[in-house]
């Protein structure tokens, strides 16, 4: 017979950093928190802000950087329409959905003439594909 082994359930071998931070989370909440000081050194310069008013500032957009580095969506029925993202980081979930938002393509399913204004008409008449589309 063979032996067993101890096989570890998290393998993703992500190392920790100050044992809280992992570096993921540690790099978003070192990029907040540098936004978080450029605008607390443009309110002091109109505000006159002291040192504990600029870190007070600062602070909660490293936390917030934190929470983006490090949170996971629950799979949980109370998510909703998030649940088939349980388990993925928010950070990932917010690039791609940037990516989604930011990319300018249009696609027709159905073609309406009289919805489409005469320049798209000719544009759908050039395509090969729209023979199929014409009015009987």
């Amino acid at each position: 017979m063979g032996r067993s082994y101890y096989v570890p359930r998290s393998a993703k071998g992500e190392g920790r950093i100050l044992y809280i931070f992992t570096i993921k989370s540690f790099a978003t909440t070192l990029v907040c928190s540098a936004i978080g000081a450029g605008i607390a050194f443009l309110i002091k310069g109109i505000v006159g802000m002291s040192i504990f008013g600029m870190i007070g500032f600062i602070i909660p957009f490293a936390l917030v950087g934190f929470a983006l580095g490090a949170m996971t969506i629950p799979d949980i029925p109370i998510m909703g329409p998030l649940r088939k993202a349980g388990g993925e980081n928010v950070l990932d979930i917010l690039i791609r959905l940037i990516s989604f938002r930011s990319k300018k393509k249009l696609y027709i399913y159905g073609i309406n003439r009289d919805v489409l204004s005469d320049r798209a008409q000719e544009k759908v008449k050039k395509n090969s594909f729209s023979e199929n589309f014409k009015k009987k």
